[in-house]
């Protein structure tokens, strides 16, 4: 069985509060993109001579070495199978989506990894479970088992739909998404050094529903200030994603990657930015 585990960006980014327990309470818009991963389980022979419930084997671009305890996707098969009963099984992860750059692939991967096992085990879990078991993985992997628009509150776990399931799921469409993932690794704790929580004025969810051409002076991304002033080139990229035409431009979550959306396809991105991975698609 074989899946497509998508990338995310923030349409706004508000962090409101430092928690008793030493996180953060956001605000935000999560809206998927057609950028994906592949996650492909297939069954395993009992003589395969594997002692765990599963192997995991990742290639693709965006393959970086990590030791299978600190995998999203293997914390999430060992979640699923202390509670279920689930056959052993190849795990593939080709990995497309950029890491260390705001799109949430390995949350993806982690929710995808719980919603393929509900499928090919027929676990019946439903989507309200399966989030519970996501959220435990990752702050933002609960939004990755429906993969539909949300805006997000809490430490990003809490989702409410941002309008109507007809108009959450076609609200961007014919719009084009210009992504740009520098050569430059933005952690978390670096973010957050800057970060001054406050509630804003108007909240994001509020903003997305307005007409777009209001983003650009609206829609902020908290983040954004700090991470720009230790790499004023991110803040050279957004500018430049205005110049081309971009409508709105934002970094999306925590960095590094920068997008802009446009109302026709934009040409030359590639050319405009030889040193970054660049992502041209249709939303």
């Amino acid at each position: 069985m074989l899946v497509f585990p998508c990338a995310k960006i923030n349409l706004g980014l508000n962090v409101v509060e430092k928690r008793p327990d030493g996180y953060h309470n956001l605000e935000t818009v999560f809206y998927p993109i057609p950028l994906t991963d592949a996650l492909e389980v297939t069954p395993m022979d009992d003589k395969y001579p594997l002692e765990s419930g599963f192997d995991l084997k990742m290639n693709g671009p965006e393959a970086m070495e990590c030791r299978d305890e600190d995998n999203l996707v293997s914390k999430a098969f060992r979640k699923i199978a202390e509670k279920y009963s689930v056959p052993r099984l190849h795990i593939h992860l080709y990995k497309g989506i950029p890491s260390q750059a705001g799109l949430g692939g390995g949350s993806s991967d982690a929710a995808y990894m719980i919603r393929l096992l509900d499928k090919y085990c027929n676990l019946n879990m439903g989507n309200r479970e399966m989030e519970r078991h996501a959220a435990k993985l990752g702050a933002d992997c609960a939004f990755f088992i429906t993969a539909e628009p949300a805006y997000a509150t809490g430490i990003g776990d809490e989702l409410k739909p941002i309008a109507s399931n007809r108009e959450c799921k076609n609200y961007l469409k014919g719009y084009w998404l210009a992504l740009v993932k520098p050569p430059v690794a933005v952690s978390t704790k670096e973010a957050y050094s800057n970060i001054k929580p406050r509630k804003p004025k108007k909240c994001c969810r509020d903003i997305v529903l307005q007409p777009i051409e209001t983003w650009k002076d609206e829609l902020v991304n908290d983040f954004e200030e700090g991470v720009f002033s230790l790499h004023p080139e991110l803040a050279d990229i957004k500018q430049s994603l205005y110049d081309k035409g971009a409508v709105y431009a934002c970094m999306s979550g925590s960095g590094s990657s920068i997008f802009g959306i446009f109302k026709e396809k934009p040409e030359g991105i590639n050319e405009r930015f030889p040193d970054s991975k660049t992502y041209v698609m249709e939303l």
